[in-house]
């Protein structure tokens, strides 16, 4: 075997281990109690070179949205070197509150809740509430299933809610969502999720931009060969 081959073999298995390792942190999310055993979450996987950068790209664009979400650019910088990225949703939180008087949402009764109005559709709110935090908590199991998951199988991972927000905005998850978060996981030799600089999108820009040319490079090799 040529050493050519014995390269394009390894990426192929290793790509092939980053499909696998997402279909298993989806069963894992899936399957993690609810309360009340309702479902309430969906989990979708992106693994798209294309898809997940016009993801990325709308998390940068996002940046200057708000300013204190400026930290969006880092996570985009992350999110970029990704392997995949699960989005997980709340279904329930935003149309369907838990009828408990929980509280947790700022209002006295889960009526209150309903009557409040949502929050403008601009560019600077992320999640168009009143959510009902009660429900929106059931995101933390799947995300708990799936973290422990990831570490059992020695898959590198990262949680973001900016990339959660990004995929609520391109109205790629259901209509019904509420709030959503991502999950990136990486099979690399380093994680891009750890030990990240502060300023990463600015020192790692060379970087970044020789990793989208490599990966977006077959897509048109494809389509104009």
């Amino acid at each position: 075997m040529s050493m050519e081959r014995s390269m394009k073999q390894f990426e192929d298995d290793r790509r092939e281990s980053v499909r696998l390792a997402a279909r298993l942190l989806l069963a894992s999310g899936t399957t993690s109690p609810r309360v009340g055993g309702v479902g309430e979450c969906t989990i979708h996987i992106i693994e798209d070179p294309c898809e997940i950068e016009e993801l990325v790209q709308q998390v940068e664009r996002m940046a200057s949205d708000n300013k204190r979400w400026d930290f969006f650019k880092r996570d985009a910088a992350m999110l970029r070197d990704a392997d995949a990225v699960l989005i997980v949703t709340s279904l329930r939180c935003k149309t369907d509150p838990a009828d408990t008087n929980c509280n947790m949402c700022g209002k006295l009764t889960c009526e209150y809740l309903k009557e409040t109005p949502e929050l403008p559709d601009e560019p600077g709110v992320a999640y168009r509430g009143p959510l009902c935090i009660f429900r929106a908590n059931n995101i933390s199991y799947a995300i708990d299933g799936m973290v422990s998951l990831a570490r059992n199988l020695g898959i590198d991972y990262g949680v973001f809610w900016s990339a959660g927000a990004a995929a609520m905005r391109m109205r790629i998850v259901p209509k019904a969502t509420g709030f959503c978060l991502a999950m990136a996981i990486s099979v690399t030799e380093k994680s891009p999720f750890r030990d990240i600089p502060a300023k990463y999108d600015e020192i790692n820009e060379t970087t970044m931009n020789d990793r989208i040319i490599k990966r977006l490079w077959p897509q048109f090799r494809s389509i104009y060969s």
